[in-house]
């Protein structure tokens, strides 16, 4: 039985800040508790990492070994986020405003520069 404030969200649609109070009712409902800041940074670079070494095996040089057969790109992904939102939440971060703010930051200083960069033309 999923808890109250926790539905099933198979192909949902949900903005960042309905993701940021969907893992906040999870944490505390089926979590118990956030981790600590430091240990969730600690988290954040695991899974980092984990990304990390799927990214070098699929589209690097590094091949995958026989028992890796089941990993899965996207769910690597999806730790990564949620580790991110965790962090966010416990220190108070809008991550929408946040991401919004630096959209903005990127697109008046990169506005022409990637224009005129000839490597990417």
């Amino acid at each position: 039985m999923l808890n109250k404030g926790i539905s099933k969200m198979s192909n949902e649609n949900i903005t960042i800040s309905q993701a940021q109070q969907k893992v906040d009712t999870w944490i505390k409902t089926i979590g118990i508790k956030y981790f600590s800041e430091l240990t969730n940074t600690a988290i954040l670079m695991e899974e980092v990492g984990e990304l990390a070494r799927i990214m070098a095996r699929k589209y690097g040089d590094q091949s995958f070994k026989e028992s890796e057969s089941d990993i899965n790109l996207a769910d690597e992904m999806a730790d990564v986020l949620w580790v991110l939102i965790c962090m966010a939440n416990q220190t108070g971060v809008n991550l929408t405003e946040a991401f919004i703010k630096t959209m903005e930051k990127k697109t008046l200083r990169d506005a022409q520069r990637h224009r005129q960069n000839t490597k990417l033309i």
